[in-house]
């Protein structure tokens, strides 16, 4: 099995109120998720969401991994402490922004 190893997104812009698929798993490859960055680029404090979508399924409360405050200009590393692993064709890594803009980065391994 050869992984791609490094970032697993360019830096992805979400508005306030706002979610964005970052990752989505085609061809049942796995992609291992170690770190996601959270960057509050406005001049106010952010809420950053992660969430883990099961194919077919939709942003929820119920598919939400992380909520975390993120204060003006300041950058929070979410590192879980074993890779979030997903594996299934379709399933998909969203991240939103509750109250202000937030810069996500994500990192990891991707199979090829």
């Amino acid at each position: 099995m050869a992984l791609n190893r490094g970032k697993l997104s360019n830096i992805v812009v979400v508005s306030a109120a706002s979610t964005v698929g970052i990752i989505t798993v085609t061809s049942s490859k796995k992609v291992y998720v170690r770190s996601i960055m959270a960057h509050a680029s406005t001049a106010t404090s952010a809420t950053a969401q992660v969430y883990f979508i099961p194919s077919g399924g939709s942003v929820s409360a119920n598919t939400r991994l992380f909520d975390v405050d993120v204060n003006a200009g300041e950058t929070v590393l979410i590192e879980p402490s074993y890779p979030l692993v997903i594996d299934t064709t379709g399933d998909s890594i969203f991240v939103g922004a509750g109250t202000s803009t937030v810069n996500f980065l994500i990192t990891g391994d991707k199979e090829v």
